[in-house]
């Protein structure tokens, strides 16, 4: 069992990082609760959701919520009902701040980082502008769900072309020295860019690499 940090829905605060567990615990699903039952998450095709994880067509959730986005209708940042993000699981509330010694002992990332968290309103106004406007696409090993989610919090995220970021489900898989000396978003001095100045750089990106 993950020792996750479960959460009653009722403890939940506009600007928390929350995310539950997929199959078996064998990845999870993030998102930025913004208060009223909703959550704001990046998906792509309707990955992670429960549009498409469910096992029988007869237990899929077919929400009529005005909050809730088909995410099969969009890629990238979409607004979901708490129900349908939680597709059954528990809410769990990603840990910032904690020390290292902390984040060793917990049996796998994903759950935590070094890095300090920003104030709820600045983290709220990230995740509502991105939905507006969009995030990068989605890729597992850079640019993903709980990378949105960390970038949301912070406001800091490690821009390459085509690529965000690098999220603990990925550092999972290496040993725990390398997960936390080499990728923790908390322990690498990365600028903060607020959603206009992100889409901003990576548009540059972009048009370097058609130039060349």
């Amino acid at each position: 069992m993950e020792q996750s940090s479960k959460e009653t829905r009722e403890s939940l605060k506009p600007g928390d990082h929350i995310y539950t567990w997929r199959t078996a615990y064998l990845y999870a699903h993030h998102g930025i609760y913004i208060g009223e039952e909703t959550v704001i998450h990046f998906t792509v095709n309707g990955q992670s959701s429960i549009r498409t994880i469910s096992s029988s067509a007869d237990s899929i959730h077919r929400c009529q919520r005005s909050t809730c986005m088909d995410p099969h209708k969009a890629n990238g940042v979409v607004s979901s009902c708490l129900d349908c993000f939680l597709a059954g699981g528990d809410v769990c509330r990603y840990e910032y701040g904690v020390s290292q010694v902390y984040f060793f002992v917990r049996l796998r990332a994903g759950m935590c980082t070094l890095a300090a968290s920003d104030e709820d309103e600045i983290i709220v106004r990230r995740a509502k502008y991105l939905l507006e406007k969009g995030f990068p696409s989605y890729n597992l090993f850079k640019n993903n769900c709980e990378n949105f989610a960390v970038y949301c919090k912070t406001g800091r995220v490690d821009v390459e072309y085509g690529e965000v970021g690098q999220s603990g489900q990925i550092n999972a898989i290496l040993p725990a020295s390398l997960r936390i000396f080499k990728t923790d978003i908390g322990l690498r001095n990365l600028p903060k860019l607020e959603p206009e100045e992100l889409a901003e750089t990576l548009q540059k990106m972009v048009s370097q690499h058609q130039s060349q």
